[in-house]
């Protein structure tokens, strides 16, 4: 059996940032997802409009932040995954817990619970949540303006 080498060329890691970033499950791990996901979607979609930037930008501190809060303990960790082209940017985060996120009713006596009505003004009909082998992931598709 002749095997066939493959060219150095085929071996090279991929160009620029890579589709998945692992953080720490601690609250500044939304500012570190915030940077990736700009750096990442202006790598991949240079031409991106400033509002659909920020859109994803906030979408992922949202995503972020409520894995933090709500899907991990101290020593866990978390993982942002990103889809980009130009027509949308999807973000998923994944985290260890199962316990899935639930839509409450808008009121001005909490100061938290807000995430899920910015995911829905944001990404109408276009979140969701599902598991993964160890935990769930929270999603949402950012449109392209």
């Amino acid at each position: 059996m002749i095997e066939q080498r493959r060219s150095p060329a085929s071996c090279a890691p991929p160009a620029g940032p890579t589709p998945i970033l692992l953080l720490p499950s601690e609250p500044q791990s939304a500012r570190a997802a915030r940077e990736y996901v700009r750096d990442y979607v202006l790598f991949h979609v240079p031409d991106a409009s400033e509002e659909h930037l920020e859109t994803a930008v906030l979408v992922t501190s949202e995503l972020v932040t409520n894995a933090v809060r709500y899907g991990t303990e101290p020593g866990d960790s978390l993982r942002v995954v990103l889809d980009v082209d130009g027509v949308r940017t999807r973000v998923e985060v994944h985290d260890p817990v199962r316990r899935r996120p639930r839509l409450r009713p808008e009121s001005e006596h909490r100061d938290r619970g807000r995430g899920l009505l910015l995911l829905e003004a944001f990404c109408p009909g276009a979140w969701g949540v599902f598991d993964i082998p160890l935990g769930k992931a929270v999603w949402a598709e950012v449109k392209a303006s």
